[in-house]
C-alpha cells in the first residue's frame, strides 16, 4: 500500500516480465547491431530495447494505477515544483544495464521501484537474461523479499520457485569477505575503498544484480563511487533493505550513514554510496585481571567485593581464634 493505494506485488511484477520478454526479443534478433540508438544526451546509450520496455511498463502502470505518478530514465524530467509534494510514485529503469545489453553478456535488468515521499517502499527486478529468468520481489513493510525462478513448465502456464532471500551477517575486520563492484564504471576511488578489507574477494557484475548479490548473501558489500541516477538503486534498494541489509550514503560513519533519499530538489544523481549486508561488529574481548595481593589501582575485588587483604585479615583471625580455642 502506498499514499493509501493498494498495490499487489503482482501488478508490476507482470509488467516487468512483458517488458523483459520486449527486451529479449530485440537482444536475441538477428539485426541487433541496427537496435542500437544514437547516444543520449548525457552520453549514455540507447536502445530499441529500453523504448520498447519503458512504453509497456508505464502504459500499463499508469492504466493500473492512474494517479501515481511516474519517474522513468526515458521519460522527461519532472520540474521539482511539480514532484515537491508527491505522497508516492514509481520509479524506473526499463533496461538498467544497456551498456553490458550492447555487450551481450546478459547481465542486465528490469527495475521498477515504488517511492513513499522519499523512501522506497518496494522493489521489482527482473533478470530476463538469466537461464531460467529470475525476478526479485520486496516490500520493506514485509519482508523478507523474494527471488522467484521463472521456468517455461507446466504446459506453458509457467511454473514458479519462491526462495526467501537475507544479506550475510559479517564484521568489517572478517577476512575474506566478498566485494562487488560495477563492470563498467570501476574506479581508483572504488579500489582505495576495498584496500580497506583484509583479503578480500572481488567481482565484477553489470547492472543491479550487484545489489541482488548482497540482497541474497553472495556478496557482503557494493561500493558504488560514482554516478547513478534515482532510478538505477530505487527498486533494488528496496529488495535489500528487506532482508536488513542497508543502502547508505559514502560518509565517514559507514554502513551507520544516512540512507540514499529519493525526489530530491536538487536531482536525480545519487551520491556516492555502499551497499552492505548486516554488519554486525563483534564484541572487543575483555582483558582478564591478575588478582594482586598488595592494595593499590588495578587490583580485582574477590567474592563478596572483599579484597585479598581483607581476606587474609579475616583468615589470619579465624587461625587465632582456633589457636586460642585449643589452649583452653
Amino acid at each position: 500500500k502506498c499514499g493509501g493505494i493498494d498495490i499487489p506485488l503482482a501488478d508490476p511484477a507482470e509488467l516487468a516480465k512483458q517488458a523483459g520478454a520486449a527486451i529479449m526479443e530485440i537482444y536475441n534478433s538477428d539485426d541487433f547491431a541496427e537496435k542500437i540508438k544514437d547516444p543520449k544526451a548525457d552520453g549514455s546509450p540507447l536502445t530499441e530495447a529500453d523504448l520498447a520496455a519503458n512504453k509497456i511498463i508505464c502504459e500499463g502502470l499508469k492504466k493500473l494505477y492512474p494517479t501515481i505518478p511516474i519517474i522513468s530514465e526515458e521519460n522527461k524530467a519532472v520540474p521539482y515544483e511539480e514532484r515537491k509534494d508527491w505522497e508516492c510514485f514509481w520509479c524506473i529503469d526499463p533496461l538498467d544495464g544497456t551498456k553490458e545489453f550492447i555487450n551481450r553478456n546478459g547481465e542486465f535488468t528490469v527495475n521498477i521501484g515504488l517511492c513513499e515521499k522519499n523512501k522506497p517502499v518496494a522493489g521489482i527486478v527482473y533478470c530476463p537474461a538469466l537461464d531460467p529468468p529470475v525476478i526479485y520481489k520486496g516490500v520493506t513493510a514485509s519482508p523478507p523479499a523474494i527471488r522467484e525462478n521463472c521456468d517455461d513448465l507446466g504446459g506453458g502456464l509457467g511454473y514458479d520457485s519462491f526462495k526467501a532471500v537475507f544479506p550475510k551477517t559479517f564484521d568489517e575486520a572478517d577476512a575474506g569477505l566478498t566485494l562487488v563492484a560495477s563492470k563498467s564504471h570501476s574506479n581508483e576511488a572504488t579500489e582505495k575503498f576495498m584496500s580497506k578489507y583484509k583479503n578480500p574477494k572481488k567481482i565484477s557484475k553489470g547492472s543491479s544484480l550487484k545489489f541482488l548479490m548482497v540482497a541474497e548473501g553472495t556478496a557482503h558489500i557494493y561500493p558504488r563511487m560514482g554516478p547513478t541516477h534515482e532510478w538505477d538503486t530505487c527498486a533494488a534498494q528496496a529488495i535489500v533493505e528487506c532482508g536488513g541489509g542497508k543502502v547508505v550514503q559514502d560518509t565517514p560513519a559507514g554502513f551507520k550513514g544516512p540512507a540514499l533519499e529519493y525526489n530530491k530538489e536538487s536531482g536525480t544523481i545519487n551520491p556516492n554510496f555502499v551497499v552492505y549486508g548486516k554488519v554486525t561488529p563483534k564484541k572487543a574481548k575483555g582483558k582478564k585481571k591478575k588478582m594482586t595481593l598488595g592494595g593499590g589501582k588495578g587490583q580485582e575485588a574477590a567474592a563478596g567485593g572483599m579484597s585479598p587483604a581483607v581476606l587474609i585479615a579475616i583468615l589470619v583471625a579465624l587461625l587465632a581464634a582456633f589457636y586460642a580455642s585449643t589452649m583452653m
